[in-house]
């Protein structure tokens, strides 16, 4: 199956926002402490953009939204991006939607000059845990101190090779 792969738009954010909630649901990250929580999901086009080092990519397969994810600057360590709100519906999973997303997420972190890549999971997330292992993060012992997330369990970082 097909997808496509674009920067999210305004129109989008009604989908976006409804998959981050959703999936969020299935593994638990309901509440305060937890991603889908972030005041940002609502509206997620107004928080991401080239000139701020961010961007958010949404994946489509036949012109429906199934997913999506970003990266940002690490809030307090201009030089660490985040990974963000990387979330799939059931039926996309395992067809390389995201390793396309983490992947075009991460180059966009090292051509803006991030040094390395963080971001916080949930244990019971094994499939994108394995992904990310795959992409070369590596597990930590502790959230960064600014981290948002403190419902994660699971906290990894990657070094990037800066480019450009």
């Amino acid at each position: 199956m097909d997808f496509q792969i674009k920067e999210i738009q305004p129109e989008d954010d009604a989908a976006v926002c409804q998959i981050i909630k959703q999936v969020g649901q299935e593994f638990g990250a309901v509440g305060e402490g937890y991603g889908p929580s972030d005041g940002e999901v609502i509206c997620m086009s107004q928080h991401y953009s080239d000139s701020t080092g961010s961007r958010y990519l949404v994946a489509k397969v036949d012109g429906v939204i199934v997913g999506g994810g970003g990266i940002a600057a690490l809030s307090g360590a201009e030089d660490v991006a985040e990974l963000k709100k990387l979330f799939l519906l059931p039926t996309s999973r395992g067809m390389g939607i995201g390793r396309a997303l983490a992947e075009a997420c991460l180059a966009f972190a090292q051509a803006h000059g991030y040094r390395s890549c963080y971001l916080d999971t949930l244990c019971s997330m094994k499939s994108a845990i394995a992904l990310y292992e795959q992409l070369g993060f590596q597990r930590l012992d502790q959230p960064f101190a600014s981290s948002e997330h403190n419902g994660c369990d699971v906290w990894m970082l990657k070094e990037l090779v800066v480019t450009g």
